[in-house]
This record gives C-alpha cells, structure tokens and sequence, in this order.
C-alpha cells in the first residue's frame, strides 16, 4: 500500500479477537484481526482509513528521525569515524553513531545528577533516596518511594536540559503525591511552570 509517495507491505495476523487493529513500523502496515475477517473487507478497511494511515506514518517517521544523530542534551554533534569514543568540540568520535549514543547513554548518571542538585532545595522534607538510570521503552522516569529511588531514562541524555529538569521534578513530586492527582500537578507546577508544553512534547 502507498502511503504519501512511500510503499509500505501488508501484515495480516490472525487472532481470536473482535476488533481490528492497525500498526506501523518501519516499513510494514500490521493489521491483527480476527480469523473471520476476508481479505476483501480488510482491503476496503485500508482505503477507508488511508488518512489516519498517513498521520500514522508521519508519527512512525519522526518517532526515528533521530535515529542517526548524536544528539547530547539536545544539541547535535558533528559525527566523525574513529575506533574509540570520545568528544571534542561539538564533535563526536567513534565507530558508529549507535556506539556513541550508547556511551552517552551509559554516562548519562553524572549530567542527570547535576541537574538534580539544582532542584532538591526547592522541595521540602524529602527523603533520602538514590538516583539511578536505566533505559526504558514507555517511562521517562520512576519514583519508587519503597527502595527510595528515583530512576530516569538514560535516553534523556539526548534531551534538551529543560525537558530534563521536568521530568526531574515530577519525579520528585512523587514523593509529596504518589499519583497524578490535581494536588500533584499543582506540586509540579510549583517548580516547573511550563510542564504541561515539556510533558506535550516528550509525549509526542
């Protein structure tokens, strides 16, 4: 199927369901429907939603398009070969753009802890805990008051730093309001007056 001058295969899976659902990755249009379904209605289903399609594969493209930058709290380096990583005025050095990004991710820890010292001081009574990363595939951070950890995605690393102290700060909320009531977003508020527009954009 053609989707804005871009051929994408079809991929039919078969399960016992009622609904029909629709997916894009990378090159490929899944479509999870019953046993029932003929090949003919699925078809016409394609056509009727060949719009959302598109804004589907639109969100897909730019969910990627940072796939092949080294980006480094939001600012792109200059890539160029060598066999080891390292880093040298706005540029950065190694065997391929995922090594890099994979060493940036892995000493994320110490940028994120700077920039935890910032905050801190701005939230009263909170207990001793231990700042952690880990990469993740659905959060951007966790509070854990049980094991008194705050963990963020080392995938931040390649985030403007703005967007870093949000997530910082709900995460420190958390342990004020262990939810995402009205009282926390209020406490959120208190020290990031923007979350709303970071919340939009890393969500997006």
């Amino acid at each position: 199927m053609e989707l804005d001058n871009k051929y994408y295969n079809i991929v039919i899976e078969r399960k016992r369901i009622k609904n029909i659902y629709f997916r894009i990755k990378d090159d490929s249009i899944y479509i999870t429907c019953s046993r029932l379904v003929p090949e003919r209605e699925i078809k016409k289903l394609l056509e009727k939603n060949k719009k959302s399609l598109e804004r589907m594969a639109k969100k897909e493209a730019s969910r990627h398009k940072d796939d092949f930058k080294v980006l480094f709290l939001g600012y792109e380096l200059t890539y160029e070969y060598d066999t080891k990583v390292h880093f040298d005025d706005h540029k950065a050095y190694g065997p391929s753009v995922d090594k890099i990004n994979e060493s940036l991710e892995k000493h994320a820890l110490k940028y994120f802890q700077e920039r935890l010292d910032v905050y801190t001081p701005e939230f009263n009574n909170l207990p001793k805990f231990r700042l952690r990363i880990r990469k993740m595939k659905t959060r951007w951070g966790v509070c854990n008051r049980k094991s008194m950890t705050v963990t963020l995605n080392s995938l931040l690393i390649h985030k403007r730093v703005d967007l870093i102290d949000y997530v910082i700060c709900h995460e420190l909320s958390h342990f004020e309001h262990m939810n995402h009531s009205a009282a926390f977003w209020k406490e959120v508020e208190k020290h990031y007056k923007d979350y709303k527009k970071a919340r939009k954009e890393l969500n997006s």
